[in-house]
């Protein structure tokens, strides 16, 4: 018991004297005393990378010399052949060469004329109303008594639609007298008229027609 006391006290106590030499400076001084200066160098210094060898020059290319071009050879022409002379041909007819008779031109015929257009159909005849007829017999507008005494006169043109069997249709004052009663008076004479219708073609058809009336004292 007691030895093995001794070991583990020996053992700090060796630990706690290196820790104090280590920090003291005293180890590091053992061992330089021990190993030499150069060990030491040759320890802590990598070890020095080799350069690569360089490599070798290139080889000088052998120098051609360009070879001179062959010339063409001269070709010898052939010698053109001269032309013959021709005789030229005398443009004047001869007095005895024979006439060529030359054929008449043959006349154009003239273009046909061109038909007739056809004519334009006509207009159908159109024959307005009336009302001035004699068989008619239509009676003349009264005078209103009191426009009488106030003294209105004027003239009233009605525009009327006469239908196809003569009978007054719609009534419209195109032109007043400038009364209202004679006016009234106008429109009420004309629907009991009678006229002639118009006709279009001979076909009796309903038309506008104007009617005046003139209102004038005695």
């Amino acid at each position: 018991m007691h030895r093995r006391l001794l070991i583990i006290a020996a053992v700090i106590g060796f630990h706690v004297l290196a820790l104090w030499a280590l920090q003291s400076g005293l180890l590091r001084r053992a061992v330089e005393m021990v190993i030499p200066v150069e060990v030491m160098v040759e320890l802590i210094e990598p070890p020095r990378q080799e350069a690569p060898p360089a490599p070798p020059p290139p080889e000088p290319k052998p120098q051609v010399r360009p070879q001179p071009k062959p010339q063409p050879r001269p070709v010898a022409r052939k010698p053109e052949p001269t032309p013959l002379p021709v005789a030229e041909a005398d443009p004047t007819p001869s007095d005895n060469a024979p006439a060529v008779p030359v054929a008449p031109a043959e006349p154009v015929p003239p273009a046909p004329p061109a038909p007739p257009a056809p004519p334009a159909p006509a207009a159908p005849v159109v024959e307005m109303p009336s009302s001035s007829a004699g068989y008619l017999r239509n009676p003349a507008p009264v005078y209103p008594s009191l426009s009488r005494r106030l003294g209105e006169q004027g003239r009233v043109t009605l525009r009327v639609l006469v239908q196809a069997d003569g009978t007054p249709g719609d009534i419209q004052v195109a032109t007043s007298s400038g009364f209202k009663r004679l006016d009234k008076a106008a429109v009420d004479a004309v629907r009991r008229w009678r006229f002639v219708p118009g006709k279009r073609a001979g076909v009796p058809e309903a038309m506008w027609y104007l009617v005046p009336i003139n209102w004038v004292l005695d």
